[in-house]
């Protein structure tokens, strides 16, 4: 399969160390032609990183022979990938928001990415795209009445379809275990989760406000955690190698939600995935701290992630009272308008303290090219 190319990875070659051009929608590497041009390899270095379709039918600047369009096939090393842009600054965002249905056959032949109507997974991991063309198509969002398929085994499929309701049921009950734990250890240094089953029992009053201390701990430090998560590790993008497991993991960690936003059943974290990344962060907080401490922070950390996971639900779906409706807006421009900003999801204090607000204009109209 032909490797898939977008115009900025044609555009880093440009020397003649490493020389790239492209012509009729085809990638050529002409590095090593350098020396033989005709021309001198001044004339084409003039050229490297650009399409050279006008200067070689340029008949007054260089004429051309069939022969040497048949020999640039020597060189070439893959193709051009669509070009479409759907996501612009100047998209103004509306509360009443609602997207066109995305063409899929139309949208997979002009931009030879994702087929929408197949699983998805299988093709990131097979895919002949560079990571820059990956990038400059994950990031221009897509629309399915229906989710798309991210695996073809059903019981696979199913890990990764979550609707909002399951991450309260879920969390929200280890959430309360861990908060009483945490008061029950305050009150008793003795006290395990083992002895739940053998013994409840009522915390003291000074253990209730150490908890509680922990908890409003734990609600802050989700804020930051919010903030560096999204920013660092789910829009690391132009860090990640140029590699299809790369690409896979980014796709699967945030890359889908990015590509499909409006999809009802991949807004919140299935438990499995949540459950990965809370992980270190919570052995962590037992390294810390002693354990009465690490369980009400723990606790209120979790506290905040479910206001978020519910939130952002709501933020791309429901009428909202007004604080969260002006959030709303701000996070979908983060999808359609800039996504190297507003990475806040519940607040923008973090981006205030980072610099990496993202303005929202209030009039105007979103005008979105959606296939």
């Amino acid at each position: 399969m032909s490797r898939i190319f977008a115009l900025a990875d044609v555009s880093k070659h440009k020397s003649r160390q490493s020389c790239y051009v492209s012509y009729k929608g085809s990638v050529y590497d002409v590095t090593s032609f350098l020396p033989d041009h005709p021309g001198g390899d001044d004339i084409l270095l003039q050229y490297a990183g650009a399409d050279v379709g006008q200067i070689m039918g340029d008949e007054t600047e260089h004429v051309h022979s069939a022969s040497a369009y048949d020999m640039m096939e020597e060189y070439k090393i893959g193709e051009l990938g669509g070009d479409e842009k759907i996501v612009s600054e100047d998209w103004v965002p509306r509360e009443d928001f609602h997207p066109d249905e995305t063409d899929t056959l139309a949208d997979f032949n002009r931009n030879k990415f994702l087929d929408l109507s197949k699983p998805l997974l299988v093709q990131v991991w097979n895919a002949p795209w560079t990571k820059e063309y990956y990038l400059s198509q994950v990031h221009n969002p897509r629309h399915l009445k229906e989710s798309a398929r991210l695996f073809d085994n059903d019981y696979l499929e199913a890990l990764t379809r979550t609707k909002w309701y399951v991450v309260p049921l879920f969390w929200g009950p280890i959430t309360i275990f861990l908060f009483y734990l945490s008061m029950m250890q305050f009150t008793d240094r003795t006290y395990t989760a083992v002895n739940l089953v053998t013994r409840l029992a009522l915390p003291s009053a000074s253990a209730v406000g150490k908890t509680l201390a922990a908890f409003f701990v734990g609600n802050v430090i989700w804020t930051i955690l919010e903030y560096t998560l999204h920013r660092f590790l789910f829009h690391v993008d132009y860090y990640l190698p140029d590699a299809n497991w790369a690409m896979m993991l980014h796709f699967l960690l945030h890359g889908i939600h990015h590509y499909l936003p409006m999809d009802r059943l991949r807004l919140v974290m299935p438990p499995t995935l949540f459950l990965a990344l809370e992980t270190p962060f919570t052995r962590l907080a037992h390294i810390i701290f002693p354990a009465p401490v690490a369980n009400g922070i723990i606790a209120g950390s979790f506290t905040f992630y479910m206001l978020y996971d519910c939130m952002h639900y709501a933020l791309h779906h429901t009428r909202l009272p007004q604080y969260m409706a002006e959030m709303k807006k701000y996070h979908l421009a983060h999808h359609y308008k800039n996504f190297e900003l507003g990475f806040g999801v519940t607040s923008k204090i973090w981006d205030y303290v980072f610099n990496t607000v993202l303005p929202v204009a209030t009039k105007g109209a979103d005008t979105l090219k959606l296939a």
